[in-house]
């Protein structure tokens, strides 16, 4: 089945090329000039991924980013921005993006950049094996795609969910940054490795108890991170 994107993008003619961009490789596509509207559409439609404008009239695409990311925690999200500052692009993946690109931008990589969060979701959302993964004190339920830790439920972004079963799947292994690039983003990202950064810190927030002071992501000087093997 197809995925549903959302295009959140207040310039007409951006949104048509973009769509149109997506509808020639299989996607259905829906549209929002605004961030409001696009927040209606996503609760009501079934809708995988955004790809949402940062410069918004209205409530701006930062706005939009975290009321999405706090209501469908599942969703994909691509934030488009003019700005070529490194501030905006951390700023949106700090508020939860999964991807980010600047505007102008090449339609070819934009494609690339979908179907590479679209393999994230999918394999996040991969039903046919029933299997626990246990790393105490977290347990990841991949039948159910949840996380848990002291078994209490923690919503993580599909990339975030990504990163978390990749390590507790190789407890011990340390990870260079283009290693988990590559296992998580796809060997076709085109993006900066910086991503992995920013993701490794948002997903230190949410499962450390002091993300000042990691016990369980531990970063490896010179080389990457690595999930902590608890004795």
């Amino acid at each position: 089945m197809s995925k549903s994107i959302l295009v959140v993008e207040d310039e007409s003619s951006i949104r048509k090329f973009v769509k149109i961009n997506l509808e020639r490789n299989g996607f259905k596509v829906l549209e929002a000039g605004s961030g409001e509207e696009g927040i209606e559409i996503a609760r009501n439609e079934k809708v995988d991924i955004v790809i949402l404008d940062l410069m918004l009239p209205g409530i701006d695409g930062f706005e939009v980013c975290k009321v999405l990311r706090e209501e469908l925690p599942n969703l994909g999200i691509i934030m488009l921005t003019a700005k070529s500052q490194d501030v905006d692009k951390i700023m949106g993946l700090e508020y939860g993006t999964d991807d980010y690109m600047t505007k102008p931008f090449n339609p070819t990589e934009l494609i690339l950049r979908v179907k590479s969060l679209t393999r994230r979701i999918e394999s996040s959302e991969n039903i046919n094996e029933d299997t626990i993964l246990v790393s105490e004190p977290f347990k990841i339920d991949t039948y159910s795609r949840k996380f848990y830790k002291e078994n209490c439920e923690i919503e993580l972004t599909p990339t975030e969910y990504a990163i978390a079963k990749l390590f507790v799947e190789n407890s011990g292994k340390a990870f260079k940054r283009d290693e988990i690039l590559n296992l998580v983003w796809g060997y076709d990202f085109v993006g900066d490795s910086k991503i992995v950064d920013v993701n490794i810190r948002r997903l230190r927030s949410k499962i450390e108890d002091d993300s000042s002071n990691p016990n369980f992501i531990e970063t490896v000087w010179g080389i990457g991170y690595r999930w902590k093997i608890r004795s």
